[in-house]
């Protein structure tokens, strides 16, 4: 019955005015065995917030800059704090996958220069926040799920309210950008459905254009 449910999603949703939801948009096993090459030159580490409070999502990057938090606040760099190298470059599968994405949601001419890769253990979750590192904030936001299921959830441009509640499965691609950039999102929970070969983690990454 999944598969027959998974055959009937639309190939493209607009969930709101700037905001497209592409479900399956990609192969969950082909970028995984992707991201695997990453961390495997940079591993995934627990970050601390500004406030000193350590992050239930183990996070790595690749590309031109890598997102970065500490005491020192929330910042991209070009340096792996651990590792005191260049964060990996980017693989040119993923650029095409962040590019296609963009322009199947109207984002043409997109470049990412930073892709940050989020785990989620199945107890793990991301309080509402925006993304607004960024040099300027022109271009979207394209998040690639893997792995188990989740509750992401989307707010206004004002921390608050009631959220729009949106599902994400493996291989779904969500882009937000235009009006709907600066709005405020998180992932509520993880769900126990999953591929058979990831059933204990989800795997997010995230690509901006964070640099001029």
């Amino acid at each position: 019955m999944t598969d027959l449910f998974a055959s009937l999603r639309p190939e493209r949703e607009e969930i709101r005015e700037g905001v497209t939801l592409l479900p399956g948009f990609c192969d969950g096993q082909e970028i995984l065995n992707i991201v695997k090459e990453i961390v495997a030159v940079a591993p995934f580490r627990h970050m601390q917030t500004p406030g000193g409070r350590r992050m239930s999502v183990a996070i790595t990057n690749c590309g031109i800059v890598g997102w970065v938090s500490d005491h020192k606040g929330y910042r991209y760099s070009a340096t792996d704090p651990e590792r005191h190298r260049p964060w990996p470059e980017m693989p040119e599968e993923l650029f095409a996958l962040a590019q296609n994405a963009a322009e199947k949601s109207g984002f043409s001419g997109y470049h990412p220069d930073s892709c940050l890769i989020n785990r989620y253990i199945p107890t793990a979750s991301l309080s509402p926040h925006q993304d607004k590192d960024e040099h300027c904030f022109d271009w979207p936001i394209i998040s690639v799920s893997l792995g188990l299921s989740a509750v992401f959830q989307l707010y206004g441009n004002k921390r608050g309210g009631r959220p729009l509640n949106i599902r994400l499965d493996d291989g779904d691609t969500l882009v937000f950008g235009g009006p709907s950039r600066l709005c405020y999102h998180g992932v509520r929970k993880l769900l126990p459905d999953g591929p058979e070969i990831m059933r204990d983690c989800r795997i997010n990454l995230t690509f901006r254009r964070a640099l001029p």
